[in-house]
């Protein structure tokens, strides 16, 4: 989970809100490749939260939101002392109320600077106030456990001095508007204690101290993960740079390790978990080995939990299968008579345009839930994540009289009709990779004009000089590829050709001004192109140095974020395989990706005896944007990149 702490000083000889992100979110973060990190967060009395960082492994820094600044207003009026109004800011983009879920300090007591005075759920995190100069509460306007309060509601009055607090004993926040202050009224108000049972109390509240480790956003596309594998388990102690964990991103398997010592209380998202959201607490850690036993039971409130259902096997046994579909038939059949004169009918779709959150789209389109019949708990009818997960499909009536009418039909088809032979086909589970993998390349097809051109190269002179090469630097164990020849080719060329060194930035077109190639590396889970950066500077046995490095950490999945995010160009080179020649798919916002072939010995006239030489030549092709690079252009830096590869010795000018 994020954190937030709203922070307060005076601006302009008022008191406004700065508020201090601190999270995943954070520009100012520090980058240790290769672990994770934990921050501490407040949630409940004596307990911290933490997220895990990706790749990038965010620490906790501080990040001043000064748009959020303009929601606190400072109002003198002539019936009150001096004093500020504290309001309920937007804390995230998506946030339209919140919820205030503790005060940390009663009214009159005074808070010194960095004191937390209150605790806010947001449609992100929980966010903790904080002060940055000593005052007084003087009163609070919106109690605690108040649900769904706008933003820009005035939620608490602060003054300089303890004599004026008692001015503030009697006003109420329609005082306030009688008065003219005009706060932002609040979406709703908790009932009466007396009318309604005492909510649970909130996790952390009679929990010892504890660190509960979410899930953040491992990459800019990341919209769940899957909890792949746990390298602790509960009740082992986790020392500094401990491997807690691996999670599988949209884009690669990542590691977290452990930033500080403690013990595993409580894994809360069991192995082998898909499609974990955002910001659900996957485990707890503990500084004590006595705590642990506390946490045995513990429940998460507040977050929707995560199913984890058994995986199915890959191919379910067909007598299995068909007797249980049977059971299933037979059951419905049965229960058929005594639900169908109790059935309702099902509600109407509602018409016109449905309001919904991108979150809650994108569950409805998984679950295959059609959002006109889901009613909105959020303002305005807003369907939120909560209405599709507690969403149930309406029992049609005339299905359930037709299955009453013939169960001995129903049985039937499900029981000796199935879908396919036994042991014709294996269903292969999706990987987020691959998912992500299909997406991106459906959407440069769809969207990106492709066109290709080809050429065929003559390769006799690099193969020599890569047998001359290989040779002189085999005591160093390094073995130049025909592949390496190819990337530095591919570098400077774009340097001549600048134009396909380009990115489509929808509003601009940018030209790159440094050569970051993409080599196309095959893992088990998909294809993944890690970068070597500089190609252009770095000469031929550094490049193969990180080839052979990021191929092995692909291969593996130890890839990090920012070793295959980016990329100016890319090359796919599948001319080891026996394939003379294809066509590749552009992967955006690059213009241009060189689909590489293999080499083959082929008859060219000659002026000889014989009239003809033999040669190996190559066929690459290149796949270009129209919006970015005309053909023209194109064929330029084809022309560039033959002259390299055919005198190899202009790659040293």
């Amino acid at each position: 989970m994020l954190r937030l702490i709203l922070r307060l000083r005076p601006s302009s000889g008022l008191h406004c809100p700065r508020a201090l992100l601190v999270g995943p979110a954070s520009l100012s973060t520090r980058s240790v490749p290769g672990t994770g990190s934990l921050k501490r967060l407040h949630c409940g009395a004596g307990s911290r939260s933490v997220c895990v960082g990706s790749g990038y492994s965010h620490r906790g820094t501080l990040l001043r939101c000064h748009q959020l600044t303009g929601s606190c207003q400072g109002q003198r009026f002539y019936s009150l002392p001096p004093h500020v109004k504290v309001e309920l800011p937007a804390l995230s983009p998506t946030m339209q109320t919140g919820t205030i879920a503790r005060w940390e300090k009663k009214e009159g007591e005074k808070i010194s600077e960095g004191e937390l005075i209150a605790e806010v759920e947001t449609d992100k995190a929980t966010v903790g106030f904080e002060m940055l100069e000593e005052c007084y509460l003087a009163k609070i306007l919106v109690p605690e456990g108040t649900s769904d309060v706008l933003i820009g509601a005035v939620i608490c009055i602060t003054v300089d001095s303890p004599d004026l607090i008692s001015a503030f004993k009697d006003v109420t926040l329609e005082s306030l508007q009688a008065a003219g202050a005009g706060p932002s009224p609040v979406a709703s108000t908790p009932p009466p204690a007396a009318a309604a049972a005492a909510p649970p109390a909130a996790p952390g509240s009679s929990y010892p101290p504890h660190l509960k480790v979410t899930l953040p956003a491992l990459s800019p596309t990341m919209t769940m993960g899957t909890v792949q594998r746990w390298e602790k388990k509960v009740g082992e102690k986790l020392s500094e740079g401990d491997l807690l964990a691996e999670i599988e991103t949209d884009k690669a398997t990542i590691g977290f390790e452990v930033q500080e010592e403690g013990y595993l209380a409580k894994i809360m998202v069991a192995e082998g978990t898909r499609d974990v959201p955002l910001g659900v607490p996957l485990c707890i850690i503990v500084e004590k080995e006595s705590d642990i036993a506390a946490f045995k039971d513990y429940v998460e409130t507040g977050v929707t939990e995560v199913s984890t259902p058994a995986p199915a096997p890959a191919a379910a046994a067909p007598a299995a299968a068909a007797a249980a579909a049977a059971a299933a038939a037979a059951a419905a059949a049965a229960a058929a008579p005594s639900s169908a004169p109790t059935a309702a009918a099902p509600a109407a779709p509602r018409k016109g345009r449905v309001f919904a959150s991108p979150l809650a789209k994108k569950l409805a389109a998984e679950k295959g839930i059609d959002l006109a019949q889901v009613s909105g708990s959020g303002p305005d009818g807003r369907i939120t994540r909560k209405d599709i997960d507690s969403f149930v499909p309406p029992k049609a009536a005339p299905a359930v009289a037709a299955a009453a009418a013939a169960p001995a039909a129903a049985v039937a088809p499900a029981a000796f009709t199935p879908a396919a032979p036994a042991g014709t086909f294996t269903d292969i589970p999706i990987t987020n990779i691959r998912k992500v993998i299909a997406q991106r390349l459906m959407q440069s097809k769809q969207t990106i004009p492709h066109y290709y051109l080809s050429v065929d190269v003559n390769m006799d002179q690099v193969l020599e000089l890569r047998k001359d090469l290989n040779a002189e630097v085999k005591a160093q164990n390094i073995k130049l590829s025909v592949n390496d020849f190819i990337i530095k080719a591919s570098a400077l060329a774009c340097l001549k050709v600048p134009e396909c060194n380009s990115s489509w930035m929808d509003t601009v077109i940018r030209q790159n001004h440094v050569v970051d190639l993409n080599v196309a590396v095959s893992t088990a889970s998909g294809l993944i192109t890690p970068i070597v950066f500089n190609a252009h500077t770095k000469g031929l046995a550094a490049i193969s140095s990180d080839v052979t490095a990021l191929a092995a950490k692909a291969r593996e999945g130890k890839l990090q974020p920012h070793e295959f995010q980016g990329g100016t160009f890319t090359i796919s080179n599948l001319g080891m395989f026996g394939v003379k020649n294809f066509s590749a798919i552009i992967n955006p916002p690059q213009a241009c990706v060189l689909a590489v072939g293999g080499s083959e010995k082929r008859l060219l006239p000659a002026d000889n005896e014989k009239g003809f030489d033999v040669a190996s030549m190559m066929t690459v092709t290149l796949s270009c944007d129209h919006r970015v690079v005309d053909g023209a252009v194109s064929a330029q830096w084809l022309a560039e990149f033959r002259k390299f590869l055919e005198k190899p010795v202009t790659m040293l000018l």
